[in-house]
């Protein structure tokens, strides 16, 4: 019994362990970019292979969209449903970014697959993911969309997104900029 006792608490030692490391051990949770935030430069190269810089999308309204995984259930349905929304993205002006800690390969091989009209960036080494105080855990960003402003400002922040039914969400906030 004592045996099994000290297996238990040496299992969670290593446990707690594991969580700090992830986190890092002085680090304080990190916390979303506030609504009303300037938001943080991107420059990065999309799975199309175009250059993209939140300076120059200026002018327009931006969603930024990030999803944990490639071609996974919600994910996949996440994208999917923005696809399928598509023409009225394009009727507010709006630019679609999606972001996961995936490579480009991975998605290019997803937007090929699901016929995604719109940019997928990388962020492996999760510097945007960060910039935004989104949490990454088990090297996957958390699900959180930011609607960017035509100014640069971040007017809407979704924490806890469910994919299912999250485009008609997004449009909605769009829809309140423009008004």
């Amino acid at each position: 019994m004592k045996l099994w006792l000290g297996i238990l608490c040496l299992l969670a030692a290593v446990i707690a362990g594991c969580a700090k490391s992830e986190q890092g051990s002085a680090a304080a949770p990190q916390t979303l970019l506030a609504e009303g935030s300037v938001a943080p430069p991107i420059d990065t190269t999309a799975h199309t292979g175009e250059h993209v810089t939140l300076a120059a999308l200026r002018g327009k309204p931006v969603v930024l969209y990030f999803y944990p995984k490639d071609d996974t259930s919600g994910c996949t349905k996440e994208a999917c449903e923005i696809r399928d929304a598509w023409q009225k993205f394009q009727e507010a002006g709006a630019v679609v970014l999606g972001v996961s800690t995936d490579d480009n390969a991975s998605h290019v091989a997803f937007a090929d697959k699901y016929k995604l009209p719109f940019m997928l960036l990388p962020d492996t080494g999760g510097a945007i993911a960060k910039a935004y105080g989104v949490p990454i855990r088990l090297g996957m960003v958390k699900r959180v969309t930011f609607i960017i402003d035509r100014q640069g400002k971040v007017t809407k922040v979704f924490p806890g997104v469910n994919p299912a039914g999250h485009a008609a969400e997004i449009l909605a906030a769009i829809a309140v900029q423009r008004t």
